[in-house]
């Protein structure tokens, strides 16, 4: 009778332990991320899950506006920001957890069109006139907006073409907005005309670096949870920088 009791003493804590486990490793982990890096954030997130077992929820939007979120409080557990601006002030505000800031990806801008043979490999357009819109990102809320306001600037357009330029709130809706055909151009990430590959007929300009400042993307972990970090260890891993790499961004 009492190892019959045992038996189901051991059992019972055995399938305790089993419970524990698998709660852990289901944990949620709920991130915010660059509206640019939502094609990539979405296959890491199966490789994530399918590695670990944790469920990662994406949160996609404006870098400027997750930065606002966190500071009142939002409970995202990694923030991936399309800058390394954010996550620095949030660790000089202690925001995030001490030691996990880090650079994740590096981005770069083009001007893009869905028109084949619209854009030369100068990107020529911008000077002649021949175009009513050109949309790019917010330049005061997303860091993608900004190097296409850099650029511009940089070119000798900013002004001239200010009258033209529609933004959207982030890199994503200024895409939108050029394959809607509501606008004729675009300054958007590379990473976006590169997840278009087989798809509609375009034509680009790869801006070149030296007329932005360089888009450093950093990641941070905001709460120190285990699935948090997990998540954190997986992006920072040879396999997901190759998944970075492959969709058009530099990597750490």
């Amino acid at each position: 009778m009492r190892r019959c009791a045992r038996a189901i003493l051991w059992m019972a804590l055995a399938c305790a332990a089993l419970f524990v486990v698998s709660a852990v490793k289901a944990d949620p982990v709920r991130i915010a991320v660059a509206a640019n890096f939502a094609g990539v954030a979405q296959e890491l997130g199966r490789r994530f899950e399918a590695e670990t077992g944790h469920v990662p929820t994406f949160v996609f939007g404006s870098t400027g506006k997750h930065y606002a979120q966190i500071v009142n409080g939002a409970p995202f557990d990694v923030f991936m920001a399309a800058d390394a601006e954010r996550p620095r002030l949030l660790e000089q505000q202690r925001l995030i957890v001490a030691d996990t800031r880090f650079t994740y990806a590096v981005g770069r801008i083009v001007l893009w069109s869905v028109r084949e043979d619209y854009i030369d490999d100068a990107g020529a357009v911008l000077a002649d006139g021949t175009f009513r819109r050109l949309a790019i990102a917010d330049p005061d809320l997303a860091p993608y907006g900004r190097a296409a306001r850099q650029a511009l600037t940089a070119l000798g357009h900013w002004q001239r073409l200010a009258p033209r330029i529609v933004r959207g709130k982030n890199v994503s809706q200024a895409f939108g907005f050029v394959s809607t055909g509501n606008a004729e151009l675009g300054i958007v990430a590379a990473s976006q005309v590169v997840a278009r590959e087989g798809d509609r007929p375009g034509s680009i300009w790869v801006v070149p670096f030296d007329l932005y400042e360089p888009i450093e993307q950093q990641a941070a972990l905001l709460r120190d949870r285990p699935a948090g970090r997990s998540f954190i260890a997986f992006l920072r891993s040879d396999a997901a920088r190759a998944v970075i790499r492959a969709h058009g961004y530099g990597s750490s």
